[in-house]
């Protein structure tokens, strides 16, 4: 029984983030969790890893829609692979836990498990190249406990709640639930009296338009279809053209650059004559080096007073996507796993990596720091690209991968917490869903549809200044997960001599 509520509370958390946003359901989840794991103090490492498989088996299920529909291979081989991911990323929690268990008493949870619960994050955040995804801090963005985001991060969100979990089962006594209750209560409190301060200021608005084009993924990379999807969103931008930023979504270009020329300088003219910029994904080539490389590039005006257009092959208004997803856009170990299946032999999955901090894309005068797909869920690399000059995140996806699961509405709750940290509008262009105008407090201002094809246009107001986590990162939650850890450190050694003395 202990073991079936360890799975059941980590499913549960699947209802706290998007599309469902149950948040309150957050802590009493974990502290289930924690309660069941103290119960198990012989095994803490099982049951963190049981609760951990819950979590991630049913938040992160979307992963088998891509495996099943495009990876080629048998059901049983499909949810094999779809188990071993589950079960890799549960061994985070469990390590949490298990650091913890071995080194304090239950009573002292609530200070020493925050510590060892972000150091767990952290290592899934890069390990393997990371997959940070599900980090149970996305799930507040609604929440009271967003107003610290500015401040902390997610991370910072995180151990907030691991702290307050645990404080409300470090004691089976009346006294004690009763101070759990008041620092749960503090935490909200204080989130929300910090969610009302404005840490930057407005600086410019602009029109801005997007195009979804709902391209089916088996059509993307099918060489008939380039025609058709490249007329189909000049088509789509028609009514935009008075926009101050266009933005297509990732690689909306089917053809690589250096085939598409007469088409990226129709655009590019387009653009310009409207006095409008364009920004689109493409897949860039280099037949000499023999790289590819998941491209934006910038077409039009790149400054308003721009007197000619601007265009010419691999220029450098452009970004090209560093933190690349494994086997989708590279393939560890290739000469051995792409003949197994066609999983690991997908089109466009051997990219070369840009670099982790690059020039800000310029459209019309407006600076824009990117992300191209997940990386959005890596704050320390969307911070680096954040500079006293942005203006606004951009960020485009293809998640037409996860078909009608709550994949796309995960990625874009993510986004939402990166708009709110760095304090900055995300303008968001996906392929299929979920495309969003984000303001800088995470707040979706217009949005289309999943799976239409259509374009949207929303003013969209830049900001200027910058977050205190802007500012400093990672440094202030590590500083307060140390901080408690040191008081932990302190009571156990006093409560061991006491035990003693006695």
């Amino acid at each position: 029984m202990p073991y079936i509520l360890l799975l059941l509370s980590g499913a549960s958390l699947t209802l706290a983030f998007a599309p469902f946003g149950l948040w309150p359901l957050v802590i009493p989840a974990l502290a289930l969790a924690v309660r069941q794991v103290s119960k198990l103090n012989t095994r803490p490492f099982l049951a963190g890893w049981l609760f951990g498989l819950g979590w991630f088996g049913a938040g992160i299920s979307w992963v088998h829609v891509s495996i099943d529909q495009f990876g080629g291979l048998p059901l049983i081989a499909s949810v094999g692979i779809m188990l071993l991911l589950c079960g890799y990323l549960a061994l985070f929690p469990a390590l949490a836990f298990k650091i913890t268990a071995r080194f304090f008493s239950v009573n002292l949870w609530p200070l020493a498990l925050p510590f060892f619960w972000v150091l767990s994050e952290w290592l899934r955040s890069w390990l393997l190249t990371g997959f940070p995804w599900l980090s149970l801090g996305y799930s507040q963005i609604n929440s009271p406990l967003a107003g610290w985001a500015p401040i902390i991060g997610e991370t910072g969100i995180t151990a907030l709640l691991v702290m307050a979990a645990s404080a409300l089962v470090c004691s089976s006594r009346t006294r004690g639930l009763v101070a759990g209750s008041l620092v749960t209560l503090a935490i909200y409190v204080s989130g929300y009296i910090a969610l009302q301060h404005v840490w930057v200021s407005p600086k410019a608005t602009y029109d801005v338009g997007m195009v979804q084009g709902n391209i089916p993924q088996s059509l993307r990379w099918v060489p008939e279809q380039d025609k058709p999807t490249m007329d189909k969103y000049l088509t789509l931008t028609q009514g935009l053209w008075q926009s101050d930023l266009i933005i297509w979504p990732e690689a909306a270009v089917p053809k690589l650059e250096p085939l598409a020329q007469d088409y990226l300088t129709l655009v590019n003219e387009q653009a310009f004559n409207h006095n409008s910029a364009l920004i689109t994904g493409i897949v860039n080539y280099n037949w000499e080096s023999q790289e590819a490389w998941n491209n934006l590039i910038v077409l039009g005006k790149r400054i308003p007073e721009a007197q000619t257009p601007t265009y010419q092959y691999f220029h450098n208004n452009r970004y090209a996507k560093h933190h690349l997803l494994p086997v989708g856009e590279f393939v560890p170990f290739e000469n051995w796993l792409r003949p197994l299946a066609p999983l690991f032999d997908l089109p466009m999955s051997s990219f070369a990596r840009g670099d982790f901090q690059q020039t800000n894309l310029t459209a019309n005068g407006i600076n824009l720091a990117p992300a191209i797909c997940f990386e959005i869920a890596f704050p320390r690399q969307v911070g680096a690209n954040i500079n006293s000059n942005t203006d606004m995140l951009i960020t485009v996806s293809n998640d037409a991968w996860f078909g009608h699961s709550h994949g796309p509405a995960q990625h874009l709750e993510i986004a939402r917490m990166r708009a709110l940290e760095f304090g900055r509008p995300v303008l968001r262009a996906t392929n299929n869903g979920i495309t969003a105008f984000i303001d800088h407090k995470g707040e979706i201002i217009a949005r289309l549809p999943q799976f239409e094809a259509g374009s949207i246009s929303a003013p969209v107001t830049a900001t200027k200044g910058a977050t205190p986590y802007h500012r400093v990162g990672d440094i202030a939650v590590w500083l307060l997960v140390s901080l408690l850890l040191c008081f932990a450190l302190v009571l156990q050694k006093r409560m061991r001599a006491n035990a003693v003395a006695k």
